[in-house]
């Protein structure tokens, strides 16, 4: 995570981001670098707009509140069917069967 965090740091400040800037950004952080590790996100991020992917990802999280809204509306429409059931019969209801069975 923490080599994501510094191509992060070094796209926002507007660096390319190298094996050296990575490198350097980790062992700033204190933490060893580790090459291979290095040479594999260099490589991955050179096909990545990275600018693309964090405008997508800002609005992943709108959709996917929007998406776990709608099941929770119908919960709550199943819950209330539920709720009716559980009460018994209405009033009406009960009335007319009284009047079914005295006439």
């Amino acid at each position: 995570m923490e080599y994501i965090y510094a191509s992060l740091l070094l796209h926002s400040a507007k660096k390319d981001i190298t094996e050296d800037s990575l490198k350097n950004i980790l062992v700033a952080a204190g933490i060893s670098a580790d090459d291979a590790r290095v040479k594999a996100v260099v490589a991955a991020l050179k096909e990545v707009n990275i600018d693309e992917v964090l405008k997508n990802a800002a609005a992943a999280p709108v959709a996917a509140v929007a998406t776990a809204a709608q099941p929770a509306k119908e919960e709550k429409k199943a819950e209330k069917k539920e709720e009716e059931e559980k009460k018994g019969p209405s009033e009406e209801e009960i009335a007319g069967g009284l009047s079914s069975l005295f006439g």
